[in-house]
């Protein structure tokens, strides 16, 4: 495999290089983490404005989907409306939806489902309390210490996703977290896939590009998991990302997609991309009418492909910068976006995805303080699914080898947030507090000697230590200590178990669809 940047360990000394073709740090410890679980949010959401505000912006998005209307860019699309009592206008792909159709529709599909993965104990609930996290997906390049910023290729693509495996709070794979482009549109599907599959027991993501590569993407899910095509379209094990081209459009990929995917009983993730000034209203309020008039087309439309169809609302409602028209993330009125965003969800009893996201071109104070604000706003938002958590910059247009790392320490840290307060009765510690009394300490009390190593998260980048200590070390920051935790994972890397049969199938499912010319391309 091409070596793709080799992060040095901390002492600076030559260390033999792992799987990844990296050089690996010192292997006195593995690096900690904590278990995978089914993660849940014990704190209530915050409602960011009151129900009359709420309903205000619901009734608002009702009057654009019938007065205003959306574009269906694809003729099976319109014959689907038409059939259901919406056509589009004479000589146009314009649709105006009845209010009570889409209201009628989204009432079919389900609050919660569950995602299946191949390994049955990465499966994830979407819905209710429940949080899932993917890491950064397509970004057209990807960056480290080593070799800079550079356009995605097939091992920085193999690499991160054995980062998805290593880490147990990556849920998901979200999609290609670089595109590697060194493999040709018509077969890189395949290639990917297979990876995830192989190379992870996770839960994956398939692109909505063209219906060819949502069959494939269906059919290599359905074999990786042992399905029968029945048992298939009963069980949601891959899911797909559909966003509206703004303002006011679902093109033909998209809408293929919503077909196929709602079709076999698999989930889609309806999210506009509404950019407040640029593709939507400069005004928070005006964005987020939009955002929500065309996830209620998108996901109807999927009601009505199929009543049940498992869906998530999606908001990705941000605003650009005035000067210059670049978006901005983790700003306050992305923040706000995120919140309301959620409401309007709970509102249709629909799951929520939102995003971990920033704008920093590099993983440095801004990159933290914006991906912060956007979890803050996600997690307050009640968002059951937190997409780009880990590894985002420059807007998406850059995956981060050291940025996913220290998002992971942020990751594992929110974990340890959201699990609920023990106050059992040794947790109260009376009986400490009664032993230690007046002007004590705690260290060496049975009660600390017993907890000490598990009382607290012990985290993998930020550094506690004193200035001196910290100064004989070397004085590294948290990028330094970043590389070399970065180099650590990729060398603890292990592929997971696949059965031999499967891997077979799946191998000639892939050589057959490459030798057919996998998906149409112009070029």
């Amino acid at each position: 495999m091409p070596d793709t940047g080799d992060p040095m360990p901390a002492d600076g000394d030559a260390a033999p290089r792992g799987r990844s073709g990296r050089r690996s740090a010192p292997r006195n410890r593995r690096i900690e983490q904590r278990p995978f679980r089914a993660r849940r949010n014990p704190y209530r959401p915050v409602e960011a404005v009151s129900q009359d505000q709420l309903e205000a912006i619901h009734l608002a998005s009702l009057e654009v989907l019938e007065t205003v209307g959306i574009d269906f860019i694809n003729d099976e699309a319109l014959a689907i409306l038409k059939a259901a009592g919406a056509p589009a206008e004479p000589g146009t792909k314009r649709v105006r939806l009845d209010r009570g159709l889409v209201m009628q529709a989204l009432a079919t599909a389900p609050a919660e489902f569950t995602l299946h993965a191949r390994n049955p104990a990465h499966n994830l609930r979407m819905g209710g309390d429940s949080i899932v996290w993917s890491g950064v997906a397509s970004a057209p390049n990807c960056s480290d210490a080593e070799h800079g910023r550079r356009p995605g290729n097939q091992a920085d693509f193999r690499n991160f996703v054995r980062l998805s495996q290593v880490f147990n709070v990556i849920d998901l794979n979200g999609g290609y977290p670089v595109e590697p482009v060194d493999l040709h549109p018509s077969v890189r599907h395949l290639d990917c896939i297979h990876d995830f599959i192989t190379l992870t027991d996770k839960a994956f993501h398939i692109y909505s590009l063209g219906r060819e590569r949502n069959l494939d993407g269906m059919e290599l899910a359905r074999i990786a998991l042992g399905l029968s095509e029945a048992e298939f379209d009963a069980t949601p094990c891959t899911i797909s990302i559909i966003n509206s081209s703004s303002p006011l459009r679902l093109d033909t990929p998209m809408l293929q997609g919503i077909i196929e995917m709602a079709r076999r009983g698999q989930p889609i993730v309806l999210t506009p991309f509404t950019l407040a000034g640029a593709m939507a209203p400069v005004t928070i309020a005006g964005a987020l009418v939009q955002q929500n008039a065309e996830a209620l087309a998108g996901l109807a439309f999927a009601q009505l492909v199929r009543p049940g169809a498992p869906v998530v609302y999606g908001g990705f409602t941000s605003n650009v910068d005035m000067k210059s028209g670049a978006p901005a993330f983790g700003t306050p009125e992305y923040m706000q976006a995120a919140l309301v965003g959620g409401q309007l969800a709970r509102r249709y009893r629909l799951p929520y995805r939102s995003s971990a996201v920033c704008a920093a071109n590099s993983p440095d104070a801004q990159a933290a303080w914006e991906t912060v604000f956007s979890f803050w706003g996600a997690l307050s938002g009640g968002a059951n699914y937190i997409k780009h958590a880990a590894g985002w910059l420059e807007g998406g247009l850059t995956a981060g080898f050291e940025k996913f790392i220290m998002d992971i320490d942020l990751l594992q840290m929110l974990d340890t947030f959201l699990e609920p307060l023990d106050t059992s009765p040794d947790a109260l510690a009376l009986e400490a507090i009664r032993d230690v009394g007046p002007g004590g300490h705690f260290f060496g009390t049975a009660h600390t000697q017993a907890r000490y190593k598990t009382a607290f998260y012990a985290p993998i980048i930020s550094d506690w230590r004193n200035f001196e200590t910290w100064q004989e070390a070397g004085s590294p920051t948290a990028f330094d200590k970043a590389r070399t935790v970065l180099s650590s994972a990729l060398d603890e890397y292990e592929a997971p178990a696949l059965d031999p049969a499967i891997a077979e199938e799946l191998a000639d499912f892939v050589a057959r669809r490459k030798a057919e010319g996998g998906a149409p391309t112009d070029f």
